[in-house]
């Protein structure tokens, strides 16, 4: 094992002491807020990790009530860079750095890059947006930090981004997985084989994927799929990470403690639960946030990682807490339909999920491409899609093989969900 830097390799006795000293910094941090400073006088001394619970959970309504600038925890001036969310309804949320935080976030998203094999003689392309989004620039400052030649070639023009990556042989993307998934589809059209391809490592993120949908993007692009996850209340991509041996998350735990819990009563869950993931920062200095509910549905894997890390892994997300529907009284996850149609060699890479009320009925139906040597009007195929989504959610849905190219592309986060008894999409 190649450590990038001392932390990665600590041992849980190290981990555990770490957290506990970098604990109490940050609640002193933390205190210069007014909104922490009231918590922690309501809750009492918090002296060591296992009373964190104590506290109550912060929220993404929380971080809206105080935007802009009131959880900074340092003067404005010492803050060098800003992201927020989109902020569609209401105020967003703004996270602020301080050239530590930027310094520190570089240095763990180089970290995520060492882990599954990138060095400085590789080349990166980053095919995410730019912008207030910190996927974009979280990376980039990564492969820069670890010495990567990087070519910030942004989202979508597709065209553009293949052109790129021959001209300059990159060996290395960072993709959002149904941007990966066109992009392959892309290859196929062009006749580009995949071993003539010069990508060796694609890291995905941004969006919750199964694990059929990364070997659908491994054959298509012929490289290896590591999984990111960040959320930009902790940074940004490089909260936690996979090893090569693709089982499970990495989370640095040197500068971030988590707990699973129940998203309905909130009580801690054991290791191979599903629940609600909840993070607290280590290392940030402008804005320290305690006990956030990302609204990730994870669980913790237990035991050792065979990679030799003992920073604790969490599963890939299965989803987000607001992306589950119901109907019929079944609770459904996008990820779970995802992962029956990629099952099929037959299907495409895109489809939709659109949920109705027709006569008083909710109806669930699902629109899949088939491939491009499949045929739409396939019963065959139209009736097992039918059967393996009925075993696997329980209800019957609709299914609609769609052509070839027949459904909207989208190069940048793909919509999946239309729910027409809402006013607006969900988006996954």
């Amino acid at each position: 094992m190649e450590l990038f830097d001392r932390e990665e390799g600590l041992s849980r006795a190290e981990i555990e002491a770490m957290q506990e000293s970098r604990l109490r910094e940050t609640l002193r941090l933390a205190g210069k807020t007014p909104f922490y400073a009231k918590r922690l006088a309501e809750t009492g001394p918090i002296k060591k990790v296992a009373d964190l619970s104590r506290l109550p959970f912060t929220t993404k309504d929380d971080l809206r009530a105080h935007y802009p600038y009131g959880l900074l925890a340092t003067e404005r001036d010492n803050i060098v860079r800003m992201h927020a969310s989109s902020g569609t309804t209401g105020s967003p949320t703004a996270i602020h750095y301080t050239r530590e935080d930027i310094d520190t976030w570089a240095r763990l998203m180089a970290r995520c890059m060492h882990m599954v094999g990138i060095r400085p003689r590789d080349v990166f392309q980053n095919t995410s947006g730019y912008g207030l989004f910190t996927g974009g620039l979280g990376i980039h400052f990564g492969a820069e930090y670890l010495g990567c030649l990087t070519i910030p070639a942004g989202a979508g023009n597709t065209r553009r981004q293949l052109k790129l990556i021959q001209d300059f042989g990159v060996t290395v993307i960072h993709i959002i997985p149904s941007y990966a998934l066109y992009m392959g589809e892309t290859l196929q059209q062009d006749r580009i084989a995949p071993d003539s391809f010069p990508v060796k490592i694609a890291l995905i993120g941004a969006e919750p994927h199964t694990e059929e949908a990364r070997q659908r993007i491994e054959f298509l692009l012929g490289c290896r799929c590591y999984n990111s996850y960040g959320l930009s209340e902790m940074n940004g991509p490089g909260v936690a990470f996979e090893c090569t041996e693709q089982n499970g998350l990495h989370v640095w735990e040197d500068a971030y403690i988590f707990e699973i819990v129940d998203r309905h009563d909130q009580s801690p869950l054991e290791a191979g639960q599903w629940g609600e993931l909840v993070m607290t920062t280590l290392t940030r200095q402008g804005m320290p946030v305690l006990r956030y509910r990302t609204g990730d549905i994870t669980r913790l894997i237990a035991g050792d990682c065979a990679c030799g890390r003992r920073h604790r892994r969490i599963d890939r997300i299965a989803g987000r807490v607001d992306d589950m529907f119901i109907l019929k009284g079944v609770n459904i996850y996008p990820l779970q339909i995802e992962r029956v149609l990629m099952s099929f060699p037959e299907v495409g890479q895109n489809y939709v999920i659109e949920l109705d009320n027709q006569q008083g009925k909710d109806i669930l139906k699902v629109r899949v491409e088939v491939g491009e040597n499949s045929s739409a009007g396939d019963n065959d195929l139209q009736k097992a899609v039918t059967r393996m989504l009925k075993d696997e959610i329980l209800l019957t849905p609709q299914v609609e093989l769609v052509s070839f190219g027949g459904l909207p592309k989208a190069e940048g986060k793909a919509v999946r969900l239309i729910d027409k008894r809402r006013t607006t999409p969900a988006i996954n």
